[in-house]
């Protein structure tokens, strides 16, 4: 059987924007077995893709486990390289669709482009090597478990990193608002961010019960994000969950632009992008100052707008 490997071991968002690419090589492969090199825990997204069979437990560069024979296709999905390309070449793959790299000379694809929008750029690498995808094609099939909070507005305070993280207070103040409105407001993280939404439920006057950080697998969240009425959240993979089911969403973004890891374009009456124009370290502590200048009172015009261009959310 043809085995087509694709390499993306990073995160959440990260997966989603790269499965117009997956459904492109699942499409191209039709009878392939298609293994994803990811952490182990998406795998539950990455069934709802329709086209990854088996994800191969990867926490990133230079872990990469290949037991198997040879693959027959693999396909960096990962990054521009090097080392992205080394550890696919390990695998003494019969063909390596990547980008080029210098410091793999003999290793042929298109050159990086680094402003491109994500989910384009995978798209564009298969191009390149004559397999054909969309780069809006970000739906995923709805998870077989139920929503924790059928109708809720789901706020997600936590990010990868700092320079990400809308302060909790002007998340707290949005989630009031919205609470006092009338609407359900839950808030959402991980494990590890439990104590920052505990944090944003206290200070928004929410109860316990509204905090669901640590509480939901990957399954259950798609869930609740497909069945929300809202989704309010930075630059996370949260956000991406919202534009794979169409969610109304307001996303706040600093300090990298929407224009590389926002929504399409086109679907602007459903999700609010908020920007300011503002570009700055993506892995700073701190957040950035164009994040900074987003207000809860920008975040709550935003919502509002979006409610009714979605009549039905």
């Amino acid at each position: 059987m043809t085995t087509v490997l694709v390499l993306r071991a990073l995160g959440v968002g990260d997966l989603l924007v790269a499965v117009p690419a997956l459904r492109g090589l699942r499409a191209a492969f039709g009878g392939a077995r298609i293994v994803l090199a990811a952490p182990g825990a998406l795998g539950e997204l990455a069934s709802l893709t329709g086209a990854v069979d088996e994800v191969l437990p990867t926490g990133g560069l230079g872990e990469l486990a290949w037991a198997g024979e040879p693959p027959s296709v693999a396909v960096n999905l990962h990054g521009s390289g090097p080392e992205s390309i080394t550890d696919l070449l390990r695998t003494r793959p019969s063909r390596l669709l990547t980008h080029r790299h210098p410091d793999h000379p003999a290793v042929h694809g298109p050159a990086w482009e680094p402003r491109m929008r994500e989910a384009r750029r995978w798209c564009r690498l298969l191009a390149h090597h004559g397999i054909a995808a969309d780069p809006d094609d970000l739906a995923l099939a709805r998870p077989a478990v139920p929503s924790p909070a059928p109708g809720a507005v789901v706020v997600h305070p936590g990010a990868a990193f700092g320079a990400r993280r809308w302060p909790a207070a002007r998340f707290a103040e949005v989630a009031g608002a919205l609470a006092a409105r009338g609407r359900r407001v839950v808030v959402t993280g991980s494990a590890a961010e439990r104590e920052l939404a505990g944090s944003v439920a206290r200070r928004a006057g929410l109860g316990p019960d509204a905090v669901l950080a640590g509480r939901t697998g990957l399954a259950a969240l798609a869930a609740l994000v497909a069945d929300a009425a809202l989704v309010v959240c930075g630059d996370t993979g949260v956000g991406h969950l919202a534009t794979a089911y169409r969610t109304p969403s307001v996303l706040l973004f600093g300090p990298v632009s929407p224009s590389r890891w926002g929504p399409p374009p086109d679907t602007g009456d459903r999700h609010a992008v908020l920007w300011s124009g503002c570009p700055g370290d993506p892995f700073a502590d701190a957040p950035g100052p164009g994040l900074l200048r987003i207000t809860p009172a920008d975040v709550l015009e935003a919502a509002e707008l979006v409610r009714q261009e979605v009549p039905h959310a």
